[in-house]
């Protein structure tokens, strides 16, 4: 069994605390490596290792930031198929989606070559008699991320080559349950040239988070997870001075209209809800049936439920692979139990599925519900599994009204061919990201990705522009070289003439 390690300073680190996580193979249930849990005193060291490295990457040109991101997005191409198998060892979802995941990171590492570009600021020549004005952008400090276990190669790469490409230095604390894909791409920014101390990979648990959120020379804090976390990172980081994004929940929901393509929808649906075992934030898991659709869609829906191709990630024939850990698998499971319970009909039941030869495994079919309304907890709360409700809706206005009501606000959709509705539904929806015909719309690395109400917290979304701004800080200057004699003190506030 291996057990793994920090990375710190441009060196792998053995943990000092003696304090250890499990990490398992979601495909066998067998364990496969232990992950060191750092103590407050370690990452502190850790910190102090960043910060020590910030003045000397801050002041290097950003010409010279983006060849080493250009040379990082050579080598990730290069290992794509290491690092999708990585994260298929750990996560369990299947290679084809591994590698998908991490050809979506690789988009913003793209986006961050180009960084001269993107910090450039704004000149405006004689604002007054002789006097200049322009704006700067500025590494905001040494940064921190705090990633799933969803996403253990997307979602860090979501984070650090934007805040590294800024002049930043950056710490991150991934998922204990799958980090061996963090600590693979450090080394691949490293042999990018990187300097030493300028991405650190630190593994832990609440000691580790908690001295990254209270630690004075720590500046900006990402984070991705649940909303209760979410809004204890924000609350704690705000409170110690810090700028925080920190995304939530998510509770999806895909309208389907009257009109709709209905092998279209379907098919969306499939993907959307099951794939990665529903374990993303962006999955469908509200059907909104519009009127007299619903019947059709739940009958379309049902056999190809059933049929759901189960089984280990790296089989090509597997649609859906395990869940990430037993816990997690116990926890949908108690979903599912309680959906029956509430009156909910259970279409598809998932639960009790077992594989030949991977008894051990943490795996499950695709669940499908009908008839479920608001005020079940299958509907209310974020199961974060294979696991689809279908709510049954008789208009347009009670499907929006639906979703806005919802306290999360991360991702929706609408399926039709009414150009209105959908333009209709973009403008009136509550919610960050929005498809029309697109099942999970993932905004491109030049865009940007967050949610709304109780699936954001903080002002800026992730990676694109905001991704910019929030690793950098405003600076504007104002100039002037006067010539002769100078007119003596203003006691009046100074306007420009």
């Amino acid at each position: 069994m291996q057990t793994l390690w920090h990375f710190v300073g441009g060196n792998a680190q053995s943990g000092k605390s003696g304090r250890f996580g499990d990490v398992f193979n979601p495909a066998t249930g067998e364990l496969s490596a232990r992950v060191p849990l750092a103590s407050a005193e370690e990452m502190r060291g850790a910190i102090g290792v960043a910060q020590a490295a910030l003045a000397g990457w801050a002041a290097t040109p950003p010409l010279r930031r983006a060849r080493v991101m250009f040379k990082f997005k050579e080598l990730i191409e290069k290992h794509t198929d290491d690092l999708a198998r990585l994260v298929t060892a750990e996560h369990g979802k299947t290679f084809a989606d591994a590698k998908g995941s991490v050809t979506r990171g690789l988009e913003v590492v793209e986006f961050a070559c180009g960084i001269p570009h993107l910090l450039k600021g704004e000149y405006t020549d004689s604002v007054g008699g002789g006097i200049d004005a322009w704006s700067m952008r500025h590494p905001v400090g040494v940064c921190a991320g705090i990633t799933p276990f969803n996403f253990p190669a997307m979602v860090p790469l979501w984070m650090f080559p934007v805040a590294i490409a800024c002049g930043n230095s950056f710490i991150l604390k991934p998922s204990e349950k799958d980090p061996s894909c963090s600590l693979r791409l450090v080394e691949l920014l490293q042999d990018a040239g990187l300097p030493d101390g300028v991405l650190n990979v630190v593994n832990g648990d609440r000691e580790a988070v908690e001295t990254l959120l209270t630690d004075p020379r720590v500046a900006a804090i990402s984070f991705v997870g649940s909303t209760p976390i979410a809004e204890m990172i924000y609350r704690v980081g705000a409170a110690h001075g810090k700028r925080v994004q920190a995304l939530g929940g998510a509770k999806n929901h895909m309208v389907v209209m009257p009109d709709a393509d209905l092998e279209q929808a379907t098919d969306a649906l499939m993907g959307a809800a099951y794939g990665s075992a529903g374990e993303r934030c962006m999955a469908i898991s509200v059907a909104v049936a519009v009127g007299k659709v619903a019947d059709a869609l739940v009958e379309k829906l049902s056999p190809r439920v059933a049929a759901l191709k189960v089984g280990p990630g790296m089989d090509p024939d597997s649609e859906m692979g395990p869940l990430v850990t037993k816990e997690h698998w116990q926890k949908v499971t108690g979903y599912i139990d309680q959906g029956v319970k509430e009156g909910a009909r259970l279409v598809v039941d998932g639960r009790g599925l077992k594989l030949q030869g991977y008894e051990g495994g943490y795996y499950m079919g695709g669940s499908l519900f009908d008839n479920v309304t608001p005020g079940m907890r299958i509907y209310q709360e974020e199961i974060f599994g294979p696991v689809l409700s279908v709510v049954r809706l008789p208009d347009f206005d009670s499907a929006v009204d639906l979703i806005n009501k919802h306290e999360y606000g991360n991702g929706t959709a609408i399926f039709t061919r009414d150009g209105d509705a959908a333009r209709e539904f973009t403008q009136r929806v509550q919610v960050g990201m929005v498809g029309v015909n697109v099942p999970i719309p993932v905004p491109m690395a030049f865009h940007s990705f967050g949610g709304w109400k109780r699936s954001l917290f903080g002002d800026h979304h992730m990676h694109g522009m905001e991704g910019v701004r929030f690793y950098t800080k405003m600076k504007a200057v104002t100039s002037r070289w006067p010539t002769g004699l100078r007119a003596g003190a203003e006691f009046t506030m100074p306007t420009m003439k």
